[in-house]
């Protein structure tokens, strides 16, 4: 464990420097009349100022976003205190997030998020296809801790909300183009159209495509590009003050190439060389006839609907449902090895369906504010894929599917005693029925009859098993907040996070039995205090807050090499998903934004946590002392400047931004040559917008000093992991995008 917030003298005087500001600057009774915009969230399910909002939340306009020119939800990590958003590894597209030290960042079915993510209120059981392209978007919340009384499933470490914009009414719209470096073209165009005075419609299409940063040396292919084609249709039906009736459709095409991670040591059995680029590969498995059953494919697709209804019932009450359904499918080929023979490689398939409905009954007086009511899924996640070990001339095949149907009731009361006093108290009793139905076997030869090769010799089944199990789990939650004046309020809370028990569909129940019972729960008991200033006549926001968080059975999910002939060589895998103890998460966030004249501001986050595993026990022994929390830098800090000037006969705003992150760990277990030490990244936009609003113009330039950020990898190498496969030294790294440029022109009407 590193030094942790106790030990921080940037921590310290970040700190003290924030909380002397308040009353400072408070008994500042000068300067002109102009402040900061109000921002309203509905972080509580119901629109309310984020200064009123007693729990730790960030909201991102997202006109905040297109001056930053922010690309996709990951960029959200540079800003808000304690988060980590990233492409899982050999992705291009499915999400890692953790927030306060709780996520996962393993894709495969039936392994739960430990972050939940909305898109308009509807919860996105999977993590495939939601590292979310920024466009059409009104706001980005970020609720940090625990959100199991208001949002449910899988909220543990806390919620991301992407909420799209609403239709106007009237005819409006806007067409954007943007150009930049290794040839980037994005094309953006959204309509709202009036039908009569209570229907609308409108739309958003988006092209989005960039070559590779670097090239795959075998197959002469881009590496690491970009080829996204979206739509999203959408309707309301406003017939009066008191009900609003909203649908929306979305499609989304990914034709990116395959990810081939970079190689820090030469092939061992090859002699491949170590590439002068990290951004190059030798990645050969698309092209292998072992890959035929899919095409050498690499595509992601999905689609969805939403409908929703808001029925106001008098001035108190309303009745809302939201109904969805998405699906998704990703065809692609993991290249473990990166290399042009198929030494570890993984021809894969992911299929994901899901079905949920919500009604909320909602409760609003000057005295009481209730949001109750009932949500239900059912969610099939399915997963196919081979292990290639070429070189020893035998292919695992797993194949797993796991269902999951979940019910849940919950209310969640806020008791305004006076003006100045609220209390808070919700809970959410859940039932989660999850069942899986695994079958795991070895084929002799490259690849199985899954995958195209029909007549391959199978060698022995490893798995074969249904299982199901049912959990169950009251989250309360309470919370105190008191305004010691129209400006200042804190706040203290309690709130207790769950996620459910699942199955591992890369066990081995003929090996080991067990796995066929899953594994347990995992619950975390938060602890927070915190205060929410707006001072110097609401030209300056101070937002503090600090938690402690006891953390119980993380699920840990891995895979290890197994030896099933005795001859000293890994020839199969087998997962390792199991339940970490013990451990203990705690640490202070700072927000501020501060409007230093009508024309200037400084906006400021920084996060600075303590994690410790306190127990672990492995083969009988605590080995809590040798591992550590993934993928949670223990400091992150944020700085903008942002200038505005009237220019041109319009507004002219410029934005430098440095976000720095302490070491991080991409596993539990400390893995050096794969682990991200501290970093920096400076960012710069300029953007011109005319005086009649119609026309944007912007430059925006991303990781200006070019950090080499890795970002996620594999370790199935001889000297640095725990085990080993195949016999090229399988470590592989991936990185996060290098120094970009991009310009932006776009027409509002």
């Amino acid at each position: 464990m590193k030094p942790g917030i106790a030990y921080s003298p940037l921590y310290a005087a970040l700190a003290l420097a924030t909380v002397a500001a308040v009353p400072s600057v408070q008994a500042q009774d000068t300067g002109p009349g102009f402040g900061l915009e109000e921002v309203v969230v509905t972080a509580r399910r119901r629109s309310e100022s984020l200064q009123d909002v007693p729990i730790a939340v960030t909201a991102l306009s997202g006109d905040d976003l297109a001056l930053r020119g922010a690309i996709d939800i990951r960029e959200l990590a540079q800003s808000v205190p304690s988060v980590t958003l990233e492409a899982s590894r050999a992705t291009t597209n499915t999400l890692t997030a953790f927030i306060r030290g709780v996520g996962q960042q393993d894709p495969v079915a039936g392994f739960e998020q430990g972050v939940g993510l909305y898109l308009d209120d509807v919860y996105l059981a999977r993590p495939q296809g939601h590292v979310l392209d920024i466009y059409d978007v009104e706001r980005i919340e970020v609720l940090r801790g625990p959100q199991g009384t208001l949002y449910g499933r899988n909220t543990i470490g806390g919620a991301i909300k992407y909420v799209t914009r609403r239709l106007s009414d009237e005819f409006s719209g806007s067409l954007k183009a943007s150009y930049g470096s290794y040839d980037q073209v994005d094309l953006v165009g959204t309509v709202s159209v009036p039908v009569t005075d209570t229907f609308r419609v409108g739309g958003t299409v988006a092209s989005l495509t960039r070559d590779g940063y670097g090239e795959n040396l075998t197959t002469g292919e881009e590496h690491y590009d970009k080829d996204i084609f979206a739509y999203r249709i959408s309707a309301e039906f406003e017939p009066s003050e008191d009900l609003l009736v909203r649908f929306a459709y979305d499609d989304t095409e990914d034709d990116s190439g395959p990810l081939g991670g970079y190689r820090p040591y030469p092939g061992a059995f090859s002699g491949a060389p170590v590439l002068g680029d990290i951004y190059d590969t030798l990645a050969g498995a698309a092209d292998q006839p072992s890959t035929a059953g899919i095409n050498g494919k690499n595509e992601f697709t999905a689609d969805g609907m939403m409908l929703s209804v808001d029925w106001n019932l008098g001035e108190a009450i309303t009745l809302r449902s939201i109904t969805a359904q998405r699906e998704d499918k990703t065809i692609t080929v993991i290249d473990f090895d990166s290399l042009p023979g198929m030494d570890l490689d993984a021809p894969a398939i992911y299929e994901n369906e899901q079905f949920s409905q919500e009604f909320q009954f909602l409760y609003n007086t000057d005295r009481f504010n209730l949001v109750s009511g009932v949500y239900y899924l059912d969610a099939d996640a399915t997963t196919d894929f081979d292990v290639v070990l070429g070189n020893l001339g035998v292919t695992a095949f797993t194949g797993g599917k796991v269902n999951t149907e979940s019910w849940s009731v919950f209310a969640d009361l806020t008791w305004n005693f006076t003006e100045k006093l609220s209390v808070a108290v919700g809970g959410r009793y859940t039932d989660d029925q999850r069942s899986a139905d695994v079958f795991r076997a070895t084929y002799l030869g490259i690849g199985s009859p899954f995958f195209g090769v029909a007549d391959a010799p199978l060698y022995a089944v490893t798995s074969d098993y249904e299982a199901e199990k049912t959990f169950t789990d009251f989250s309360p939650r309470v919370n105190v907040s008191y305004a010691l004046t129209d400006d200042i309020t804190i706040y203290g809370g309690y709130a207790q996070g769950f996620k459910a028990g699942m199955f591992d569909p890369r066990g081995a129940n003929l090996l080991t039995p067990e796995v066929e019972k899953g594994v347990d729960p995992e619950t975390l008991d938060s602890y927070e205090v915190g205060m929410k200033a707006r001072y110097w006549e609401g030209r300056a926001i101070t937002n503090i807050a600090l938690f402690y968080s006891e953390y119980s059975d993380m699920q840990v999910p891995g895979s290890v090499g197994i030896d099933t002939d005795g001859d000293g060589i890994s020839d199969d895998f087998v997962g390792t998903l199991t339940n970490a103890g013990e451990s203990e998460i705690s640490g202070i966030e700072i927000e501020g934004s501060f409007l230093l004249t009508e024309n200037f501001s400084v906006d400021l986050s920084a996060s600075f946590l303590d994690t410790e595993i306190k127990e672990w026990i492995f083969n009988d022994v605590n080995v809590a002392d040798q591992r550590e929390i993934q993928n949670t830098p223990e400091e992150q800090v944020h700085l903008a400047f942002n200038y505005r000037m009237d220019m041109f006969g319009g507004e002219t705003n410029f934005n430098a931004s440095w976000s720095y992150k302490g070491d991080s760990y991409q596993f539990e277990v400390p893995t050096p040559i794969l682990d991200q030490d501290a970093y920096d990244v400076i960012d710069a936009s300029i953007v011109w917008l005319s005086g009649d609003g119609t026309w944007l113009l912007g430059l925006h330039g991303k990781n200006l000093t070019d950090e080499e950020i890795k970002s996620s990898g594999y370790c199935f190498g001889f000297v640095d992991c725990p085990s080993a496969l195949g016999l090229e030294d399988n470590t592989t790294i991936f990185y996060a995008p290098p120094r970009t440029y991009t310009a932006t022109v776009e027409y509002r009407f």
